[in-house]
């Protein structure tokens, strides 16, 4: 029985869609429910942490290393029809792409306007008069350029509000911190969790696809050099929509084989960035800028009221730790059968292009007592685990999130 048809009569298969099966590659969701609040709450104060928006491929090594390999098939003579057909779109993506790599794109800026233009809409008090907006970005210029394409929507939809924008290196502390939290990167260093990736990853990376591609008389060099030909060209094809390059992933690839190869996309994801049981330190690295939440907003709270937006601008490897570490839903998941982790922990659902948290701050006006709800993609979800309360009074959330922080910093 073939690897694919094993999968398909496994419990633990996935059978989403072909747009799911990008990853956290695929673009913005298109369809955002509108905002509802009680009448009885009056929105104040909103803390924004957001994912650039969808861009080029980050890097040219995928592209690069599957074009070699299909050339080299075609100088060979085992290149197939869908080969060629392959190498003609990898080499699409590399002309697009072209002195890009990693640089937002138009879509990724739209993204940014059209959640600008629903914040804006959905709370006009927080906007114009004395109000200021603070933003900050990661030195990437994907992130600044994020930060840039949202603030400049708002200006145009209210131009009395004030702005105030910072970014570089400074802010890596909250935005990059796998770059500089000293734990992560002997986390990394040590490579802890490349043994459980990489018994998944020989397990469940099918060669069917690129062999389909390549053809079944190419000199493969070992079953290593398969899978990692094989996820190069899922990577290829999965970021395609995110630079606006249309593409159907089953002329290349079965639904299985898209499950599949994204699965251990999705594991490797998790495992890295996520708190899980081969290690919690990808999760607290996130507690600076979860205490930077708490601060920004203890200090609206007691008067600070001039600053009623906050925004924050950074990578899918910035809110994944943030989102594990306070446990949202479908954002925290521990387990010892990592084959199940694709059914819990979707980046798809967490981290797609220009994901986002929001921490919208409400204040009753009948009592004056300040209520929090968070939204992850724009959708509320309960910030309390084992709870399915969406607005939750500041001192309990705020006690919430301190005790999610590590024992020095509570």
């Amino acid at each position: 029985m073939s690897l694919l048809a094993m999968r398909a009569a496994d419990p633990m298969a996935t059978h989403y869609s072909i747009r799911q099966c990008e990853g956290s590659l695929t673009p913005y969701p298109a369809e955002v429910p509108p905002e509802e609040h009680p009448d009885s709450l009056a929105a104040v104060f909103i803390n924004h942490v957001g994912r650039h928006g969808a861009r080029y491929p980050s890097s040219a090594e995928n592209c690069r290393l599957l074009q070699r390999a299909l050339m080299h098939a075609d100088s060979l003579g085992t290149i197939t029809q869908t080969g060629r057909d392959l190498l003609r779109l990898t080499n699409r993506v590399i002309s697009i792409t072209a002195g890009r790599w990693g640089a937002l794109d138009s879509l990724g800026m739209a993204e940014q306007e059209d959640i600008a233009t629903r914040m804006i809409r959905n709370y006009p008090e927080l906007f114009g008069g004395d109000a200021t907006v603070e933003a900050i970005s990661s030195y990437s210029p994907r992130a600044m350029m994020s930060m840039y394409s949202f603030t400049h929507r708002l200006d145009r939809l209210n131009n009395e509000t004030t702005f105030r924008t910072l970014t570089g290196r400074v802010n890596s502390p909250l935005m990059r911190p796998f770059d500089t939290d000293p734990d992560y990167k002997e986390f990394r260093d040590d490579k802890v969790w490349e043994p459980v990736y990489d018994e998944y990853f020989e397990s469940e990376c099918p060669a069917t696809a690129i062999m389909r591609a390549l053809g079944s008389r190419y000199p493969f060099d070992d079953a290593a050099h398969v899978r990692k030909l094989a996820y190069a060209e899922w990577a290829v094809v999965a970021g395609c929509s995110a630079m606006s390059v249309e593409v159907d992933p089953l002329v290349y690839f079965t639904p299985e084989e898209l499950n599949a190869l994204w699965s251990c996309f999705n594991l490797r994801q998790y495992l890295r960035y996520s708190a899980s049981t081969v290690s919690t330190v990808p999760a607290d690295i996130a507690s600076q800028l979860v205490l930077n939440l708490v601060q920004t907003t203890d200090a609206f709270v007691g008067g600070d009221a001039g600053t009623t937006v906050r925004l924050r601008f950074g990578h899918a490897e910035t809110l994944m730790p943030l989102l594990s570490l306070l446990r949202l839903r479908g954002c925290y998941y521990l387990t010892n059968y990592f084959d199940t982790v694709a059914m819990h922990w979707r980046d798809f659902d967490i981290v797609p292009m220009a994901a986002n948290l929001q921490l919208v701050l409400f204040r009753s006006r009948n009592t004056g007592h300040y209520y929090v709800r968070a939204s992850l993609n724009e959708v509320p979800v309960p910030l309390l685990p084992n709870s399915d309360e969406l607005y939750v009074p500041w001192a309990t959330a705020r006690d919430y999130m301190m005790r999610c922080l590590p024992l020095e910093m509570q």
